[in-house]
């Protein structure tokens, strides 16, 4: 049965790589039709034989790194949808990446009219390639029967979320970790794919686990805090015998010099790059309804330390003058028009670039919550402090692979995997996922009324 997986998944990436190739192909074809003769005119000479396969594999290999990162290559992990808006950012970044190389090498800024083509095509080809990878897909992977065993808390939401993947998962049955460890072992051996073990008794679960692993059982499995903090510990050997050492996180102070260069180097760029679009809000909000332009807001970041975090007004100046901090609803009667407009597309997050310059912020890592919303967090999970071991950032692994609607505490542990996996790469390629999320809308949407606070361990 392995091997059988083994071999459909080696399609699948044949596929993936086929569908690089033809993207590269039209490139070449634009490269030789159009920008080839140009290079005549500059410092080079037109390209021939091995320099022409150069450029092929270095288009290549951009848009591979582009793809893999934002996620262009997982089919069936990803929706369609999703598989294709990935592939379309992963072509527009490749390909603005190789108009400024094959500028540099014609000694001017070239035409980009022909690129622009091109990457129309591109959008076809993709669109062709993501619907016949998804049927291919469906026919060598279809849906897991999964057997779902869970606790006593509600398990309605989580239900849901695997509602809208029926094209991978199909919850067959539900059941709960009273009926007893025997029960469920002589249930789960019977017509199952595979087995979710949810926010349920970390004995019985591990005691499950242990027997699904025994019997080459997939296991989809909810990790608990304690889980998330064991993959950052390091491993020891004492003699023969092997050790986990979990400690208090630092980072080290190399990794700390390097992550404070890129928070001022990228913060300073994006200052002169956004300054046009920070002028003209700056105009719009004032000339709305003549209120103030920025907003402060009492913050916090490391070990709670607070601060002042500045943002462009996006809602009625009178919106909390009952004291009372409240999160942003779906459909917030006290955002304005204007304001509405700019949290869409995140300008009004650009004023948090002077916190980042100063210190305050980096531009990688845990949003930074209100002390207020903290405490009350706090009532039903002491752990949520865990999430202030790093400096607050502009956007986080909260916020790519989550919602602005995410339960607090899926966002903790969501943080918590940053925090205990942290590397420079890990910054790197949260800054480049964060461009994707800038065009996602449900991850701008407000937190529901009736949304409550998750359950804890």
């Amino acid at each position: 049965m392995g091997r059988i997986e083994s071999v459909k998944r080696t399609i699948i990436l044949q596929m993936s790589l086929i569908g690089l190739v033809f993207q590269t192909v039209l490139y070449i074809y634009v490269w030789h039709a159009v920008y080839n003769d140009i290079m005549q005119s500059g410092m080079w000479r037109s390209f021939h034989r091995k320099g022409f396969w150069l450029l092929a594999a270095v288009y290549f290999i951009l848009l591979l790194f582009f793809t893999a990162t934002y996620g262009g290559l997982k089919v069936g992990y990803l929706k369609p949808m999703d598989v294709f808006f990935s592939q379309v950012i992963s072509l527009l970044c490749a390909n603005i990446v190789s108009y400024f190389q094959i500028s540099l090498l014609s000694l001017g800024l070239v035409t980009a009219y022909p690129l622009i083509l091109m990457m129309l095509a591109q959008i076809v080809v993709s669109a062709g390639w993501t619907f016949v990878s998804h049927k291919l897909y469906q026919r060598f992977f279809p849906p897991k029967n999964l057997l779902f065993i869970s606790g006593g808390r509600p398990t309605e939401e989580i239900l849901k979320k695997f509602e809208t993947r029926k094209d991978k998962y199909h919850i067959i049955k539900s059941v709960y970790e009273r009926e007893g460890f025997d029960a469920l072992k002589a249930e789960i051996v019977t017509c199952y794919d595979g087995v979710v073990l949810w926010d349920m008794d970390t004995v019985l679960r591990n005691k499950l686990l242990k027997f699904c692993y025994s019997r080459g059982i997939r296991v989809y499995m909810m990790p608990k805090i304690p889980d998330i903090m064991i993959q950052g510990s390091d491993q020891l050997h004492l003699f023969d015998t092997p050790i986990l050492l979990t400690r208090e996180y630092a980072m080290t102070i190399e990794q700390r010099v390097v992550k404070r260069l890129i928070d001022i180097v990228c913060s300073m760029i994006l200052m002169l790059l956004t300054a046009p679009f920070m002028l003209l809000t700056a105009i719009a909000i004032k000339c709305y309804d003549g209120g103030p332009v920025l907003y402060k807001q009492t913050r916090c970041t490391r070990d709670l330390k607070e601060f002042q975090i500045l943002k462009f007004r996006s809602m009625r100046t009178d919106a909390e003058k009952d004291g009372v901090a409240r999160l942003a609803a779906k459909n917030d009667s006290r955002i304005t028009p204007i304001g509405r407009f700019i949290r869409k597309v995140r300008i009004d997050e650009l004023p948090q670039l002077f916190n980042i310059l100063c210190g305050e912020m980096s531009f990688i890592g845990p949003r930074p919550e209100r002390p207020e919303i903290i405490r009350q967090y706090m009532e039903d999970m002491p752990e949520f402090t865990f999430r202030t071991k790093v400096k607050a950032g502009l956007a986080g692994y909260a916020q790519v692979y989550g919602k602005y609607n995410t339960t607090p505490y899926d966002k903790l542990k969501l943080d918590l995997f940053y925090i205990e996996n942290y590397s420079v790469w890990l910054d790197l390629k949260l800054m480049l996922l964060t461009l994707k999320i800038l065009f996602q809308a449900e991850s701008t949407e407000g937190v529901d009324q009736n949304q409550t606070t998750a359950m804890k361990d």
